[in-house]
This record gives C-alpha cells, structure tokens and sequence, in this order.
C-alpha cells in the first residue's frame, strides 16, 4: 500500500525554494559545486543547477558522485566504481552544495563526506536533501530541505523522477 505525498508541481515548488535558499545562504552562486550523489541525487542536482542558471545567469557545474565504496554496510570489491564521474571539476576551495533524494539514517551523507575527501578541500558543503524523514543514526542535519516527511521504520519512501521513473513523485509504503 503507497501513499502519494509529494505530486510533481509540489516537487519542483520545494526544488524551487532549495534554489533560492542556496543563492541567499550563499549570497550570489560565486565559487560554487553542485554534488548530486547517485541516483536520483543527480538528477535533483541537474534541476537546482538548472534553475540558478535562470536565475543568475551563470551555469553551474554539477558532479555525479558514486559513494558505494564508502558505505560501511555495503559488501566492498575491487570493482567498486569510482568516485566522480567528472574529475575535471575541482572542489578544492568551492563551496559544495551535496544533493540526495531522501536523508534517512544519514549513512549515506557520511559516505558521500569521505567520497568528497577524495575530490579535494572544500570551503564548506552543504546538504540539500528533497525529503527528511528522520531516525538518523548519526549527527547529520540538512541545510536545505524539499520536504519533512516523518516515517515510521515500518514504511519506506519512495522518490520517483522523470528522468528514470516516467514521472515525479514521492510515496509513502509499507516495507
């Protein structure tokens, strides 16, 4: 059983503000990296870049980042992608904007920092998350959040883009 709780036009209202959000707490987009991490972090990335772009005038670089080997409940082999899937933006000295779907137990966010470590220092990283459901296991927080979802550990959220999935949403269900 599924729950619809974010339609498309409620999606792009919450990747909206997140854009103005970066441009304020930012002041201007100057000296700054756009971070989706993989999958569904990429193409919400893609869209916020997409819209300061519009708004400022000035295009933005996004990187796709592969955090697999890092996670510390996922089975590691020699075969593990690599980090970046464009090494040619730096992140030394930028300021990091470090997009995802969902913040959930934030293991994924601690590996995406150590993923980061890899690319370079940045000035800061901030985290831009489209749904905050709770029940982290570690002290991480978002700076910029779509949408507070509270869940319980029975139920699970389930982000759909246009991009993958044919359409925008996001759905509560049961595990």
């Amino acid at each position: 059983m599924s729950k619809l709780v974010v339609d498309k036009m409620a999606m792009q209202r919450a990747l909206t503000r997140i854009t103005y959000e970066i441009i304020e707490r930012n002041k201007g987009i100057n000296n700054l990296v756009i971070l989706g991490i993989k999958t569904r972090g990429v193409y919400l990335a893609k869209r916020i870049a997409n819209r300061l772009q519009k708004l400022e005038n000035k295009e933005i670089p996004v990187v796709q980042i592969d955090v697999t080997k890092y996670r510390d409940d996922v089975k590691h082999t020699n075969d593990d992608p690599s980090v970046a899937e464009n090494k040619d933006v730096s992140v030394e000295g930028k300021n990091v904007i470090l997009v995802d779907d969902v913040l959930f137990t934030g293991r994924t966010i601690k590996s995406a920092f150590s993923a980061i470590s890899e690319l370079g220092r940045p000035n800061n990283i901030r985290l831009a998350v489209l749904i905050d459901r709770g029940h982290r296991e570690l002290p991480i927080r978002a700076d910029f959040v779509g949408k507070n979802i509270p869940t319980s550990k029975n139920e699970k959220i389930k982000v759909q883009v246009n991009e993958i999935d044919g359409k925008d949403s996001v759905e509560i269900m049961d595990k």
